[in-house]
């Protein structure tokens, strides 16, 4: 069994966080060449670079970040143990970073990661961005887990898993007056209806232009968007009608003062977790999707 020897990853952590040889040398009272040896040390163990140099200040490699995060639990685990065995109370939250995919709907994610800070305290921490980008993060051991609306992409060279949170179908929204006008001869009323659409790489939009040519349907689109928050406020202007889960059909009808025009079930929103494990471990993500399978993403 290899073990790791922790006063070299100490010796890591500090350099990590002080940022340069010279300020961690400081800190732990140790020459900076013995600082420098013992982490090239380290480095062999693993078989990793976890430094690269610019100028005085060092940056961490994509290994550097792995390693970091592991030590910064490790370090935490340490205190918590000193302080339980010194009597002091300790209350030390779990870590959960979760990226978010930005096409995913706020109110969708709140929903779902709200169970995960519960019963256990968690300090959770929350990226958005790009598909591609975030499970390129979780690949390096950046991200816990990605929510996202679609599975991971079939170009993207990644051994992750996909768990299915939830689905729910859509529902059509316009400011109220004119779904008044909209609802009463739903769906054909929607042919010739400004529309504020998601932009062409969303998996709604492309669901929806299907959806537009089997019911013969001619939406004029006034707007694309890839901000979903963003198309409901033009939507809550009156500026077109829009679509968006069922399942956050209250939120939505009384956060931006629209008013449901009709249910498309036949399109079906759909949420994945993704993780590098294909069983879940962390126990805050273990809460998150049993709260999500059993009724969060149910209309309320």
């Amino acid at each position: 069994m290899d073990w790791l020897n922790y006063h070299h990853l100490l010796y890591f952590w500090t350099t990590a966080r002080e940022g340069t040889l010279s300020a961690a040398a400081h800190r732990l009272h140790l020459a900076q060449p013995t600082l420098s040896t013992q982490i090239k040390a380290l480095e062999r163990s693993l078989g990793l670079k976890l430094f690269e140099r610019s100028g005085r200040r060092l940056h961490l490699t994509d290994a550097g970040q792995m390693v970091l995060r592991y030590a910064d639990d490790i370090f935490a685990i340490g205190r918590e143990l000193m302080d339980s065995v010194r009597g002091r109370p300790t209350g030390a939250p779990l870590r959960l970073q979760v990226g978010i995919v930005d096409i995913v709907p706020k109110i969708i994610a709140n929903r779902l990661l709200v169970p995960a800070m519960e019963p256990e305290p968690v300090r959770l921490i929350c990226f958005e961005g790009k598909i591609e980008q975030l499970v390129a993060q979780l690949a390096i051991h950046e991200l816990d887990m990605v929510i996202a609306d679609t599975p991971i992409p079939p170009n993207l060279n990644v051994k992750a898993y996909n768990h299915l949170l939830g689905e729910c179908g859509v529902t059509i929204y316009a400011a109220r007056q004119t779904a008044a006008k909209l609802r009463r001869r739903f769906p054909e009323s929607l042919s010739g209806a400004k529309w504020l659409l998601p932009t062409s790489n969303h998996t709604l939009r492309r669901s929806l232009d299907r959806w537009f040519d089997s019911n013969s349907i001619r939406p004029v689109i006034a707007a694309e968007f890839e901000d979903s928050a963003l198309t409901k406020v033009f939507g809550q202007q009156g500026l077109g009608c829009f679509a968006g889960p069922s399942a956050i059909e209250r939120e939505i009808c009384r956060q931006y003062q629209v008013a449901v025009v009709g249910h498309i079930e036949s399109i079906r929103e759909q949420f994945f977790a993704i993780t590098m494990e294909r069983r879940f471990h962390h126990p805050a993500v273990i809460a998150l999707a049993k709260a999500a399978r059993e009724d969060l993403l149910k209309p309320r």
